[in-house]
């Protein structure tokens, strides 16, 4: 199966990719054409942007954490109903062990490196040529310059480029279309009420550099989606989803249905309880800590929640939904606000970043493979039940196992093995 397919890479975070990325799905989008966008690394944001810029559900791509033959079916799945794919790197091009690179070169993607030229001349060219030939056998295709001042300013950009080098032109700076952030990286997308017209108008800057024309055909070879027995069939599973709790990889709610269970989605933030009769719970990280107050007014459900965990029912509680099940949550501001009080202790929100990279835990069921990412320091006296890993071995978060429920810090990537998932919700 052959499909046009881009990978959108970048000499570093923060240099654009994100933006150029969305604004190139809307861009194909307004031309009638169907996109499909996938995301390098274990990230949250950035797919919730791209899938409102493609209209289609966005899926991780990490040979650390998903594996090569689950990228592989999904590429493949994907290029059977697409007119085109984007792939969108992470940090930059060649950073991480493996890296966006890797993941271009194992799938014949061309890579189209944005650099953000605001304050570059002619290193723009020398930039661009490493990042072509750091690594042999990249399938490079040209580079984007990003944040222009002038046309002026693109002109010597373009001419800095080694000759044979494609050009995909120049766009220019518009703080208006910028994405807005947060500690986490970018807000979520149902945050950011103007966020088509922002999309809107990153495609109309894009237009102007021919970005238009669909990029070559990549073949992606037949591969068979992977057998999920019905292991929670007449399951009921409530999911915890708003902006409190937000960081839900398609992928895991598909292998729960996939595994037959029911899902039932709800809002704490809205002041929502437990759907009635669920048979387990999951609440996902996100940001409970910016709706301290809100949260800790919805008595109903963490009543619920307590006689949920009371009747023996599972809980699966990954880093947001573990701070939530503490005590308290104290936020960056110093201000301490009451949550669920299902284990002992409480979260303090920190200054900086606390921890970040892939974990994997072997859990009864098998090995899960995941990640960390969290500014919060847990305090509590509870002993862990197990320690998740690092790539390189060393130790990892903790994993708490309090009678029916499982905390931790760590967001599992659940296709990494269905068998275990199902042992957390209850067989």
């Amino acid at each position: 199966m052959q499909c046009p397919a881009l990978f959108v890479a970048a000499p570093a975070s923060g240099q654009g990719k994100t933006t150029i990325t969305a604004a190139l799905a809307r861009l194909h989008v307004r031309l009638g054409r169907r996109v499909r966008v996938f995301k390098c690394g274990p990230d949250f944001l950035d797919p919730q942007i791209h899938a409102v810029a493609s209209g289609a559900p966005v899926h991780n791509v990490d040979l650390g954490m998903c594996g090569e033959a689950d990228i592989a079916w999904r590429l493949h799945a994907a290029a059977r109903e697409s007119d085109l794919i984007l792939v969108e790197g992470v940090m930059g091009l060649y950073d991480g062990a493996p890296s966006g690179a890797d993941i271009a070169r194992r799938f014949g993607i061309p890579v189209m490196a944005v650099i953000d030229a605001r304050a570059m001349a002619q290193t723009f060219g020398a930039v661009a040529y490493g990042l072509a030939h750091y690594q042999p056998r990249l399938p490079f295709a040209g580079v984007l310059a990003n944040h222009v001042g002038s046309a002026r300013h693109a002109d010597m950009l373009r001419e800095s480029l080694p000759e044979g080098m494609r050009w995909f032109g120049a766009v220019m700076r518009d703080a208006e279309a910028a994405l807005p952030e947060r500690h986490l990286g970018l807000l979520q997308a149902a945050e950011i009420e103007d966020l088509g017209a922002r999309l809107d108008r990153l495609a109309d800057h894009l237009a102007r550099t021919g970005a238009a024309e669909l990029p070559p055909a990549v073949a992606f070879p037949a591969v068979a989606a992977p057998t999920i027995p019905p292991l929670l069939a007449a399951k009921r599973v409530a999911i915890a989803r708003d902006a409190a709790y937000g960081f839900l990889y398609p992928a895991n709610v598909d292998t729960l249905r996939a595994l037959g269970a029911e899902l039932a989605f709800f809002s704490p933030l809205a002041g929502e309880g437990l759907p009635t009769q669920c048979d387990a719970v999951w609440l996902p990280g996100g940001y409970p800590e910016l709706h301290g107050a809100a949260l800790a007014a919805n008595a109903g459900l963490w009543a619920g929640l307590r006689a949920h965990v009371t009747a023996g029912r599972p809980v699966l509680a990954e880093c947001g939904g573990l701070m939530s099940l503490l005590e308290a949550i104290v936020d960056k501001a110093g201000v301490e606000h009451a949550f669920a009080g299902l284990l002992p202790g409480r979260a303090v929100m920190q200054p900086r970043l606390a921890a970040l990279g892939l974990q994997a835990v072997d859990m009864p069921g098998g090995r899960l493979s995941g990640h960390t990412f969290h500014y919060s320091r847990t305090e509590t006296p509870l002993a862990p039940w197990l320690r998740a890993r690092r790539p390189d071995g060393g130790e990892g978060e903790a994993i708490y196992r309090c009678g029916p429920i499982t905390a931790s810090y760590v967001h599992f990537w659940f296709p990494s093995n269905p068998l275990a998932v199902a042992e957390l919700f209850g067989t």
